[in-house]
């Protein structure tokens, strides 16, 4: 009996089946933009490659009587889309004797495989990069939780950062581990799950189940930060704003991007009624210092007044910044954020079909991919490409928490 071939429609259900089976990080993301892609091209409009994603506007309270108008203020994020994929070559004559649907099906789980762990990769090194709020067993030396307790406060910690910054409690909370930390955290929750069901899932799949608020998953693709060998100087200058901090020269090293900052006497306030939360604003590095560098790139800007404020004074000067982490340390930034933290934008493709090339593009759950089958008659192969079209913008960093561990 012959071989059943598989048709790219096929393929593509398949592929595109097994792509969102492989997401872990980008499953809980906002995917709402999509549709701005979609829209626009279906008027005739193409929006390019970046579209702005527009942010809520803010507002103060007015007391008393009389009217004050306030201006509205969009403030926008970008979304850029970039192309990728993964391409499998065929002999023919392996194509026609030996590729069966499960060999063609295995085929296809290690190429969506590469290709789902790029996206969630992508999707946590801007994770690691943009968020700036963190916490952690000891801020000092990122340790790994190692009792009960410890284990609790990550999350419990991870959480009330969420709560500071306004993260909405509607049950779309997520928590991403590497392995390490989903590790000791099995070990270390394990105690507290009463619920006979609950524990048997922990123990048959030796992953945390759901719990504490947040729907929680494991990815091998936990980005590591490595901290530079920078000791901190003093603030240098009163009143400082914006999204660079001026100070007395670095040493040790390179304060690299992606470490996390504190100034003396600049607080975080609440986004919304813009109260003292009593804890230091959090800041990340958004570029490289080098040693003896005086001005330091920061995210989020220093906003103390007005509809953004979002800490309660300038950074005092001629006090030393905490630098979050030992020198040289290199530590999983696990993530814990709300939906709307991140979005992944996954965009249908031009699909043209021809003599020469079958395609076909499968979309679902604002997850798409196109899969398209040429042939190479002077080798005689058959190439199957996968493709995606996808962007990552971190939509609002606020709303999420790094959780450092070793």
């Amino acid at each position: 009996m012959a071989n059943t071939l598989a048709t790219t429609s096929v393929v593509a259900k398949e592929s595109l089946a097994i792509l969102k089976n492989m997401l872990t990080f980008s499953k809980g993301v906002n995917r709402q933009w999509e549709a701005e892609f979609e829209s626009n091209m279906s008027r005739g409009y193409a929006p390019g490659n970046t579209i702005n994603i527009k942010r809520p506007p803010r507002y103060t309270y007015r007391a008393g009587r009389v009217a004050v108008p306030q201006s509205t203020v969009f403030t926008t994020t970008p979304l850029t889309l970039a192309q990728g994929g993964c391409d499998i070559n065929f002999p023919l004559i392996e194509r026609t004797t030996s590729i069966t649907n499960p060999d063609l099906q295995k085929a296809l789980r290690a190429a969506v495989a590469t290709i789902a762990n790029e996206i969630d990769r992508q999707g946590m090194a801007l994770a690691q990069s943009a968020v700036y709020n963190s916490v952690s067993v000891n801020i000092t030396t990122m340790i790994q939780p190692t009792t009960q307790a410890q284990a609790l406060a990550l999350f419990t910690d991870a959480g009330r950062k969420l709560d500071e910054n306004a993260a909405p409690r509607d049950g779309m909370r997520n928590v991403v581990l590497g392995p390490a930390l989903n590790s000791t955290s099995v070990q270390g929750l394990a105690g507290l799950f009463n619920n006979a069901t609950m524990l048997g899932k922990q123990y048959g799949s030796g992953l945390v189940v759901d719990s504490l608020g947040f729907n929680i998953g494991m990815s091998q693709n936990v980005v590591r930060h490595t901290q530079g060998a920078a000791t901190a100087s003093a603030v240098n200058g009163a009143n400082q704003t914006g999204s660079s901090v001026t100070v007395n020269a670095t040493g040790g090293g390179t304060l690299t991007a992606g470490t996390i900052i504190t100034f003396v006497g600049c607080n975080s306030v609440n986004p919304q009624t813009r109260q003292d939360t009593g804890q230091l604003q959090q800041f990340v590095v958004t570029s490289d210092v080098a040693v003896a560098g005086t001005s330091i790139p920061i995210s989020p800007a220093i906003v103390v007044t007005g509809a953004f404020q979002n800490v309660t004074a300038s950074p005092t000067t001629a006090q030393t910044f905490v630098i979050t982490g030992n020198a040289s340390i290199s530590y999983e930034c696990n993530v814990a954020y709300h939906e709307d933290a991140f979005t992944l934008a996954m965009v249908p493709m031009y699909a043209p079909n021809g003599q020469n090339a079958k395609v076909s593009q499968m979309s679902d759950d604002g997850f798409t991919i196109k899969v398209t089958e040429f042939y190479d008659g002077v080798n005689d192969v058959s190439t199957m490409r996968l493709d995606v079209l996808y962007g990552w913008a971190a939509t609002y960093p606020q709303l999420a928490c790094r959780i450092g561990a070793i």
